[in-house]
């Protein structure tokens, strides 16, 4: 099922098996897509990691993640484009951003409990009813069910995660941190340079990251320096050069020394391997 509007904004909602998951991976420019896994042991390759997710798991992914498909049994899927709705220009209805999508914190996922699961399964069927209703009030319906889900699964993660378990402002400015990362790794490259960004010291933002357990500012501006790095190697033909230059690099050895401390091998041999 598809909405389409007048101004290619879009949603849409898929019924996903081993026939036809490839389906996953016809996002386009500024698409989200929400995973629901209706059964056990599927087998996803992001970004050159092996993942297995079971009977409700969800994950969230965006245009940038490159997907692929080793074992698949069903699930469904949710996908719109920010012609729909934009998580970044409506943040303060939802609270995403930074934790769902565009975060620098790895692959977001939650599981579904079976109290979440009455919840979540009620706001989706919702969902589905309205994608079929043909009325001048469709898509405002449609906004406002995406909406319940993101918010919905917004919470989950941070009951899930401990080192979301703080305070409302605290959460913000960790959200706004994951952001900003996401946005501007490729020329900002110092904590302080975010610091500034949020009208913070660095000292302050580094003990805000220390009591919540989480990882350092700096680590997360290095763990999304290497996604870039391993998406570049693994599946474009750019020179190791190029792609130093692309996340920041004026040179091959520095880039080359980065990724080895990191990585524990030279990117030569991660693009062998």
């Amino acid at each position: 099922m598809k909405f389409i509007g007048n101004n290619n904004q879009y949603l849409e909602i898929s019924a996903l098996n081993a026939i036809n998951s490839q389906l996953i991976k016809n996002s386009s420019p500024s698409d989200l897509l929400v995973l629901w896994f209706l059964e056990d042991d599927n087998q996803l390759i992001i970004d050159n990691i092996d993942y297995t997710f079971n009977s409700n798991d969800l994950v969230f992914l965006t245009e940038f993640h490159k997907i692929g498909v080793k074992k698949f049994t069903k699930a469904k899927l949710l996908r719109w484009n920010k012609y729909f709705y934009c998580i970044i220009n409506h943040d303060s209805e939802v609270g995403c951003k930074g934790i769902l999508f565009y975060g620098a914190v790895g692959l977001p996922s939650i599981h579904l409990s079976q109290q979440n699961l009455d919840v979540f399964s009620t706001v989706w069927k919702m969902l589905e009813q309205e994608m079929v209703s043909k009325d001048s009030l469709q898509e405002e319906m449609l906004q406002m069910m995406l909406k319940r889900i993101l918010i919905l699964c917004t919470r989950i993660y941070k009951e899930q995660n401990d080192s979301w378990k703080t305070n409302t402002r605290n959460i913000d400015i960790i959200r706004e941190y994951h952001f900003l990362v996401e946005q501007h790794f490729k020329e900002k490259h110092s904590v302080a340079e975010y610091a500034d960004l949020l009208h913070k010291s660095p000292k302050s933002l580094s003990n805000l990251f220390k009591k919540l357990g989480s990882k350092t500012p700096l680590q997360f501006i290095k763990d999304r320096k290497m996604l870039e790095a391993r998406r570049l190697l693994t599946y474009t033909d750019m020179t190791v050069s190029e792609i130093g230059y692309e996340i920041g690099f004026s040179d091959i050895q520095s880039f080359s020394r980065f990724f080895k401390n990191e990585e524990g091998m030279s990117p030569i041999d991660f693009r062998k391997r």
